[in-house]
């Protein structure tokens, strides 16, 4: 059996937290070598300390003996009063901190040290205490990764949904649900799982499941781009359902709507259909590496195949038909194919496409000769004499 290792750590944000005081803990999204993925919570004195007795361990890469050998990143000493600005502006650090650590050689990277700090504890599954005023606020990091240190901006705040139907968790990530259950969504992923908390639970939880409280959910789908986006596919699927596509690992294809669910509608020449996105990757992206990151639990159940399921909306969830999607899509590809390969035109039209520089420049037109009376009004006096004695 392999031995354990950490592929990658991603730096979701932080939390305020106000028992027993205020203090402040980094969210990391920690990725495994079984394709698992885990949410933990430390503070940065927990983080210094533990790269402190990292350095201690690896004295050469840190560059204690030599500093012209050091490889272990820098972090710096905690101030002596960490408040939400200093703990905003360090995001940065920690994710390039991270990213360093992940590079580093075997011996330092899957070290017992590294392994067992990132490890689950009991208290990452358990929601933080609210205080009698206030309730832990949580701050994302910005999906481009910047952040400014003179613009802090309010805690976000974590979108509300409610489960429609009651879903059994097939694997320790995941979070399970009764119908009615209101949880509160901290990521939505493109593959249909969503990272959700509630009460003293947090866990993946299929998107399928949920629909906001507010109003139903398919407002919140992006439109629909039948140009396309090319994708390639990194595991085979088998359709379960008739509006759904069969295709091999390695095929090419394109995305034309990617719905949050996790089941986007994809085209294969003139057929459209549904298809799970994870197992979507990019046109010209490394695949291998995509094969890697596949999650092992598999697609998101969707939401046509959920039994039993129950809205509190009165107005149902709409989307758009297959007959849409297939009857659009085919109106775009035609216009696409005439763009591309133009059918035959008459000489005028094609001389009307051609650029400028090869079009042959139209001769002037002759003016018509002026009658005579025209002339002698309009003539110098000179021009009058000559023509007087020459008649």
């Amino acid at each position: 059996m392999e031995d354990a290792f950490i592929r990658h750590i991603v730096l979701l944000g932080f939390e305020k937290r106000f028992v027993p005081s205020q203090h402040y803990v980094y969210m990391f999204l920690v990725k495994w070598q079984d394709l698992s993925e885990k949410v933990v919570y430390r503070r940065f004195t927990e983080i210094y300390e533990f790269h402190k007795t990292l350095k201690e361990m690896f004295p050469i890469e840190a560059g204690d003996i030599n500093s012209e050998n050091r490889i272990i990143p820098h972090l710096p000493a905690p101030k002596w009063f960490d408040g939400q600005r200093t703990t905003e502006s360090r995001q940065g650090t920690l994710t390039e901190y991270c990213n360093t650590l992940m590079g580093l050689p075997v011996k330092i990277s899957r070290c017992p040290h590294l392994l067992e700090f990132f490890k689950v504890r009991p208290d990452d599954l358990k929601l933080p205490t609210d205080s009698q005023v206030k309730k832990p606020e949580t701050y994302l990091v910005p999906k481009d990764g910047k952040t400014n240190v003179a613009d802090i901006t309010g805690p976000i705040i974590l979108q509300t949904y409610r489960a429609i139907a009651d879903y059994e968790k097939r694997s320790g990530s995941e979070m399970a649900l009764a119908m009615g259950d209101v949880v509160e969504v901290v990521e939505k992923g493109e593959s249909g799982w969503w990272f959700c908390q509630m009460k003293t639970k947090r866990g993946w939880v299929p998107a399928s499941y949920l629909e906001p409280l507010d109003s139903p959910d398919e407002a919140e789908d992006p439109e629909p781009n039948y140009a396309g986006e090319p994708y390639v596919t990194i595991k085979a699927y088998t359709a379960a359902m008739e509006d759904e596509l069969s295709l091999q690992e390695g095929e090419t294809i394109e995305v034309i709507h990617k719905l949050l669910d996790g089941w986007w509608v994809i085209r294969k020449e003139d057929v459209t259909g549904y298809f799970p996105s994870m197992y979507l990757q990019k046109a010209g992206q490394d695949i291998a590496q995509a094969q890697s990151q596949i999650k092992s639990r598999g697609a998101p159940p969707r939401r046509s195949s959920i039994r039993n399921a129950h809205s509190i909306h009165q107005q149902s969830r709409k989307r758009l038909s297959q007959d849409t999607y297939r009857r659009n899509s085919v109106r775009f590809l035609q216009q696409r194919r005439r763009q591309v390969r133009p059918g035959p035109q008459s000489p005028g039209s094609r001389l009307a496409e051609e650029p400028e520089t090869q079009r042959p420049k139209p001769q002037p037109a002759v003016p018509p000769r002026p009658s005579a009376n025209l002339i002698l009004n309009r003539c110098s006096d000179s021009t009058k004499r000559k023509l007087a004695s020459a008649v």
